[in-house]
């Protein structure tokens, strides 16, 4: 093994380094999403994914934020998930790009149309798998989630940072009816950096919630 790295080229080296980070990195996302996605788990889904923006996924369960529409339903809220520029869509596309120029090192020769055939298909994985997520969305919005009813005391983990007093809105995804859903989030109390876990306090409206992390409260 020692002798086949050493052999090769310092460009292929970082290839390989690059892609191996990836596949390592999708493969704990997608361990993660399925233990999420079993329900009262402590842990979470970032699939980023929304049903009103052009499309996407993310780490742990399918994460579809959302509030009560017209009818008092919980309609997808648009989160990082169907946002082209995420971190699970840089991963997928290094998955894509670095495996097929790797596999490609013998077949074709070229760099150059090598790197561009790469290129293809690490654009085509990303807008493969943001599909996907986004038929997994409508899946999940059938299920009509009232956020009102059901979203207090639902515990969950922070997503991105929530500032505290309320100076600002982080993100958080919960558990909700067995479901995995990213919310806008505030707090009343310290900042909450991402990966605590937290637990839904009330509901400040149809897409974001007030929150409290679980250890601050000691009975």
């Amino acid at each position: 093994m020692i002798e086949w790295w050493n052999s090769l080229e310092p460009a292929m080296k970082v290839l390989w380094a690059v892609t191996l980070s990836a596949s390592l990195v999708f493969v704990i996302q997608t361990v993660m999403t399925f233990l999420g996605a079993a329900g009262d788990s402590d842990f979470d889904i970032n699939s980023d994914v929304s049903a009103d923006t052009p499309g996407d996924i993310a780490d742990g369960s399918v994460d579809v934020g959302g509030g009560p529409d017209a009818g008092g339903h919980d309609a997808a809220h648009p989160s990082t998930g169907m946002n082209l520029l995420t971190f699970r869509n840089f991963i997928n596309f290094l998955i894509g790009f670095g495996w097929t120029a790797i596999l490609l090192q013998k077949s074709v020769p070229a760099t150059g149309l090598r790197m561009l055939i790469a290129i293809v298909v690490g654009v085509l994985l990303v807008a493969l798998v943001m599909l996907l997520f986004k038929w997994l969305t409508g899946m999940q919005e059938s299920g009509n989630i009232n956020v009102y009813k059901s979203a207090v005391d639902c515990q969950g983990t922070v997503y991105l940072t929530v500032p505290g007093e309320r100076a600002g809105e982080g993100k958080v995804q919960i558990t909700i009816n067995n479901a995995v859903r990213e919310y806008a989030a505030l707090t009343d109390g310290p900042t909450l950096k991402t990966g605590t876990r937290i637990r839904v306090v009330d509901v400040v409206s149809a897409t974001t919630l007030l929150v409290e992390e679980i250890n601050s409260v000691i009975i």
